[in-house]
């Protein structure tokens, strides 16, 4: 089943003598609970596609849909809630709110939306990230990749219809790199969650179900 479709999707920065092609007529589908990376160097527009595919940045042409909804054909109040409970945002700098403990940081997202947050289900998500310990620490108190693992436990709490990693271990070191993308790999196997994670790791993309090859803004390799 098809979770995510882009079609012909171009993001063109600048005018004239100053355009910038980010993404050059970008067009693949993503099945219900694949796991996919995305590959490519600095510059490659691996970045600016995973933006658009969340909703924080608009095309310049071309369509996302997600679970069958064109994100862009939304208003922008409609396309926020949609992007809150559909879309999972992991980010290389973990974004935890520095005030909150882990337990309260994986519980935020439910909260800020009115939903009732279910006590078994945190219980297995802290026990899946190995931080059942680790519930009521700040993020200052936790290494980086603890960090890593609470910001994976807030995005999938809320059962999106996708999860975007972008670079997740970017600031980790090579032993929290692959405990991370380890845990990703476990979470999707576990409840068939969908990930597309961007990153510039050949070794780390390899684990993915599949890899998409991103040069100049377009598509170069898949599979």
């Amino acid at each position: 089943m098809e979770i995510l479709k882009v079609e012909h999707l171009t993001k063109i920065y600048g005018k004239k003598e100053s355009e910038v092609i980010a993404l050059n007529d970008v067009s693949f589908s993503v099945c219900k609970g694949e796991f996919v990376s995305i590959v490519g160097a600095s510059g490659s527009g691996k970045s600016t596609l995973l933006h658009l595919l969340g909703g924080v940045d608009k095309p310049t042409s071309g369509k996302v849909l997600i679970d069958g909804v064109d994100i862009y054909g939304m208003k922008e109040d409609e396309l926020a809630i949609f992007r809150r409970r559909q879309v999972g945002l992991i980010y290389q700098f973990y974004n935890l709110i520095p005030i909150l403990n882990v337990e309260e940081n994986i519980k935020l997202p439910l909260e800020l939306d009115g939903k009732k947050v279910n006590s078994e289900e945190v219980e297995e998500m802290l026990d899946l990230l190995g931080l059942t310990k680790r519930r009521n620490h700040l993020p200052n108190e936790l290494s980086g990749g603890q960090q890593q693992r609470a910001s994976i436990g807030r995005a999938m709490l809320t059962h999106p219809a996708i999860i975007l990693a972008d670079e997740p271990t970017g600031n980790l070191d090579s032993k929290a790199s692959d405990e991370i993308v380890s845990l990703l790999k476990k979470s999707n196997q576990k409840y068939h969650q969908t990930i597309i994670m961007i990153t510039h790791n050949l070794e780390l993309a390899r684990l993915a179900d599949r890899m998409i090859r991103i040069e100049d803004g377009k598509i170069v390799a898949e599979g």
